[in-house]
């Protein structure tokens, strides 16, 4: 590892409460406000009491001690923290509760996490302007006000115990949730002290430990609810029970926008469990008393759908329309540094595939309307927005609706919709019980909120030496955030998500000029946030194309881009840190192995990417190693670095090999993980994260290796066979060495019975 020397302190050691904190946009890009009934962003998270934490407290039992929206301490001592953020693997719940308990002084271990109820208020995020788990962001939101939090309260509960023993509140201590008076040998439990701490008024400022001091930020921490998901004990959506509930699977219109024209469901009611059968204009639902007879009633209608207007839509039109757009539609400009100097013009373009989420948990949720209530169970990254979509599908105020968050089974973005929800409310309104509305693996895939397709064009002009003097991007796409928050689009109407971590880069390149080109899909085909957003197909034409002009400037890639990031220190110290790790031209590698890297700044983080990959003659991609150099300033918890880098690049990784849906017909062609492939444990490679140490404040994580994953592995692929890939998913028929080695193979096959490996 790497370590800075002298880290500069964070933060000032007295925090003033009064003030807001500016936080490093990333990920989404943009700090929005939010656009359902909630509060805006100048009212959301905060380490001071607010006007809705009274109700919240009450809802919540009316605890002794509730200084804020995010603590809750009853007589007994128990500590409950009250999360901002969704659970969905990427260990926030164990992130944040160290930032809580390294202030308030107590353990780990004495913390319960619970899911917060839907309010924009109290719980949203200022970087996404709304409570929305996403982008990145929630280390870095919560990084300073739950610190902060913590404070607080210590420093309320510690006055409310030198005020009993008529000391100096700066002569007590405290730990593991108990205050002590060390002179006078006294001590006193926070459930003691709780009822006393909640009548006190709120300190102007706290004093938050100085960094030097933690005793758990910064270190490996098992995650808070390890031992409860190792047992099988955490409740994800799809787990739920209810007393009386019912269970129905789902069947759309195969085709966007399509909607059904009639249907026969004889057949599926005269089947065992089979108990009524529902209709929505564009999907049916069958509801059994378990999902088994659900799903066989579902394959028993007979359904005739009206195929719409998108009947005879292909992959190949969208894939015409992009490129059109990208070569001569009218683009939008986010950075633009003067026009073209003269020289040598280098352009390439690529194609990057529409993907689906596929997250481990199909859609769910479990929803009880009532003539007076509706209650929804769900694991979704957007509660209040799934409350608000509710209480417009019910006409039921919106506090008559209740949404009980639970642990997601994968996020990656497509839970940060609400169609699902939506459309398990609609027909819950059609029964008096509990119903449990699941999505199978081929409607989850069929149906998802695809991850846009790209076009880009991408050039340079290049010098004598081959350094870039001027680039150009033009990239195509859908705006998903015109559709999600329309009021965070920019003035001249730019999606600043399409342009993410190309409109801004770490190389020294003295001009540019970047343009996004609107294109939107068909009416009826919705496109998503998806893990990693614009990054993920940005970063693979960039670092991409930066190989490219070292190959064309017989340079080393590793020596091309150490010349072009003197500027940038951060991004320097992780390739310089990855390439150290992984002994780049320590010594030569098998025939058709080849490195590739790419490095980046997304998310407020610093990262790179060497992967190691070996290309059979039969076109076979094997990923050997990969190593990643991280910067993500202040580590919280080391354990979940790793882990989110590994996962994150297995994630991305996957989409890059095996991962892209077509369209026949109007509709989706994959359905299930034998025709949307991920990486299986076999194939995956070791993955090293090596980390630069210093005093930066937190960036974001979550998705940083998926971003990174692609152009590495083109790269990789490009030094083993010299082949460039500029489309993904991986075309094998572009990798195969000769004619002569997909013979051996046929002649294998023929005589073994079997593909060898």
């Amino acid at each position: 590892m790497n370590k800075q020397p002298d880290p500069a302190p964070v933060e000032p050691a007295n925090v003033d409460l009064g003030r807001r904190h500016a936080l490093q946009a990333g990920g989404l890009a943009i700090a929005f406000l939010w656009l359902g009934t909630g509060g805006t962003a100048s009212a959301m998270i905060s380490a001071r009491r607010q006007a809705g934490d009274g109700a919240a407290a009450q809802a919540d039992g009316n605890p002794s001690f509730a200084p804020n929206a995010f603590i809750r301490i009853d007589t007994s001592g128990k500590v409950r923290l009250v999360m901002p953020s969704a659970e969905m693997g990427q260990s926030i719940y164990t992130g944040c509760s160290m930032l809580l308990a390294e202030e308030l002084g107590v353990g780990l271990d004495q913390i319960t996490v619970e899911h917060s109820p839907p309010s924009d208020e109290l719980y949203g995020i200022p970087l996404l302007g709304g409570q929305i788990t996403g982008g990145s962001t929630s280390t870095r939101a919560t990084w300073q006000v739950l610190r902060e939090a913590g404070a607080v309260a210590r420093s309320m509960l510690v006055s409310a115990a030198a005020a009993q023993w008529h000391v100096d509140p700066a002569s007590c201590t405290v730990d593991r949730g108990t205050v002590h008076h060390v002179a006078s040998g006294r001590s006193l439990g926070f459930g003691a002290l709780a009822t006393a701490a909640g009548k006190l008024p709120m300190p102007d400022k706290v004093q938050l430990t100085d960094p030097k001091d933690f005793k758990l930020i910064g270190k490996p921490m098992r995650r808070v609810d390890a031992v409860d998901k190792i047992k099988g004990a955490t409740q994800f959506g799809i787990d739920v029970q209810v007393p009386g509930m019912k269970v129905a699977t789902v069947m759309a219109c195969p085709t966007f926008g399509g909607k059904l024209a009639s249907l026969d469901d004889k057949a599926a009611r005269a089947l065992p469990g089979v108990i009524e059968v529902l209709r929505l204009d564009n999907a049916v639902a069958v509801v059994g008393e378990h999902f088994w007879a659900a799903k066989q009633g579902l394959h028993a209608l007979n359904i005739h759908w009206d195929r719409g207007e998108n009947a005879n839509l292909t992959t190949q039109q969208l894939r015409d329309g992009l490129a059109d757009a990208a070569r001569h539609g009218k683009g939008i400009p986010a950075r633009n540094d003067g026009d073209q100097p003269q020289g040598t013009l280098v352009q390439s373009e690529y194609r990057s595939p529409m993907l689906a989420h596929a997250t481990m948990e199909p859609m769910n949720a479990t929803v009880h309307v009532t003539p007076d209530q509706c209650e929804i169970w769900v694991g979704t990254q957007v509660p209040a927005r799934a409350q608000q979509e509710a209480a417009k599908i019910t006409g039921l105020p919106l506090d008559k609706v209740i949404v009980h968050n639970q642990y997601l089974g994968g996020g990656f973005g497509r839970r940060l919709e609400t169609d699902w929800v939506e459309q398990a409310v609609a027909f819950a309104k059609q029964v008096p019980y509990p119903l449990k509305v699941v999505w199978t693996r081929e409607e989850d895939i069929r149906h998802d909120r695809m991850r846009p397709m790209y076009h880009d064009v991408i050039s340079a002009v290049v010098d004598a030496d081959g350094k870039p003097v001027w680039y150009g991007y033009r990239t195509s796409g859908s705006s998903v955030l015109a559709r999600f928050a329309p009021a965070a689009m920019g003035k001249d109407g730019m999606d600043s998500d399409a342009v993410e971590c190309v409109a801004e880069i770490p190389y020294d390149i003295p001009k540019g000029k970047v343009e996004w080109i609107r294109h939107d899909m068909p009416t009826g085909l919705v496109t998503g946030w998806w893990r990693g957003v614009g990054p993920t197909h940005n970063l693979f034409v960039v670092e991409s194309f930066i190989d490219e002009l070292a190959h064309r400037a017989k340079q080393d890639p590793l020596a091309y881009r150490r010349a072009l990031l003197q500027k940038s220190p951060r991004a320097l110290g992780v390739l310089n840190l990855a390439a150290e790790k992984i002994g780049w031209g320590a010594q030569p590698l098998p025939a058709r192995t080849g490195r590739g890297i790419a490095v980046a700044e997304p998310f407020g983080s610093h990262v790179c990417a060497i992967v190691e990959a070996e290309v059979t003659p039969q076109g076979e991609v094997r990923l050997r190693r990969v190593v990643v150099g991280i910067d993500v300033g202040i580590a919280v918890n080391t354990s979940s670095i790793e882990a989110q880098v590994q996962g994150g690049l297995i994630f991305g990784l996957s989409a890059a090999m095996y991962s892209g849906l077509s369209i026949k017909d109007g509709a989706i062609e994959q359905g299930n993980f034998n025709d949307y492939r991920v990486l299986r444990i076999n194939e995956s490679p070791l993955v090293e994260v090596h980390r630069v140490i210093n005093a930066e404040p937190p960036g974001g994580l979550g998705e940083v290796g998926t971003a990174i994953a692609a152009p590495a592995l083109a790269n990789a692929i490009f030094a083993a066979t010299g082949v460039r890939l500029y489309q993904l998913p991986v075309d094998r028929a572009l990798l195969v060495q000769s004619p002569d080695a997909l013979k051996s193979v046929a002649a294998a096959s023929t005589d073994t019975g079997r593909v060898p490996a």
